[in-house]
């Protein structure tokens, strides 16, 4: 008797839930993306950071927001754009999205980033997405990635030395526990590049900790 196959990536179920029940916090908000895409003192480096990267390229750049969540942070960065496309797994997520964000370069789709096709641009953000994400699927976005000449990449890691890309089950948690955080330039993922630079660096000493914005530039000589 074969045993019956257990779903891979729950990814979607588990991101409804923690929205569903408030586990980023905002237990009076209809959704919440956490303090990463509130807190004034992550946020406003960030924007910063971003905003000067989009007005290099003269705001003429087609961006994908991989993982758009509440969009508190993307609705401050879609006027430096082109086109810009906003994904999440949440469906009721984006719909709400929809009905409050509107532009006319503004997109919202609700997609699995692992299972789905990814709309393709210029540039990819990817910001505190990949961090709750099991190596199965990190894995199977990395390969997606090539198709972007832009990779704008964030991630909560530990500061100091600590052991890359520990597997997870995906959810709310993240690596720091395991001092461990994720890195796709190393083992298992393995992303090509040309150049890499960073664009921010956040510490926080509560727990010892940053979150690192860093620009992956691939061998595209064109747009995608």
């Amino acid at each position: 008797m074969t045993k019956k196959s257990k779903k891979p990536w729950p990814t979607k179920a588990v991101m409804n839930q923690i929205y569903e029940q408030h586990l980023w916090g905002g237990k009076h908000i209809d959704f919440y993306s956490g303090e990463g895409s509130h807190d004034p003192e992550i946020v406003e480096p960030y924007l910063e950071a971003i905003v000067s990267f989009l007005k290099s390229h003269n705001n003429a750049l087609t961006v994908c927001d991989l993982g758009c969540g509440d969009f508190n942070i993307g609705k401050q960065l879609t006027q430096f754009t082109n086109r810009y496309i906003a994904i999440d797994i949440v469906e009721d997520l984006i719909k709400r999205n929809k009905t409050k964000f509107k532009e006319d370069y503004l997109e919202f789709h609700c997609l699995d980033a692992a299972k789905d096709q990814l709309p393709l641009t210029d540039c990819i953000i990817i910001r505190q997405v990949l961090q709750h994400l099991s190596n199965a699927e990190i894995q199977t976005i990395t390969k997606k990635l090539r198709h972007y000449k832009y990779i704008v990449l964030t991630e909560h890691i530990p500061t100091g030395r600590f052991t890359p890309n520990k597997d997870i089950i995906s959810g709310q948690g993240i690596r720091l526990k395991h001092n461990s955080g994720v890195d796709l330039l190393k083992a298992p993922f393995n992303l090509k590049v040309v150049r890499q630079s960073v664009l921010n660096t956040i510490v926080l000493n509560e727990n010892r900790s940053q979150i690192v914005t860093r620009l992956f530039i691939t061998n595209l000589t064109q747009q995608p």
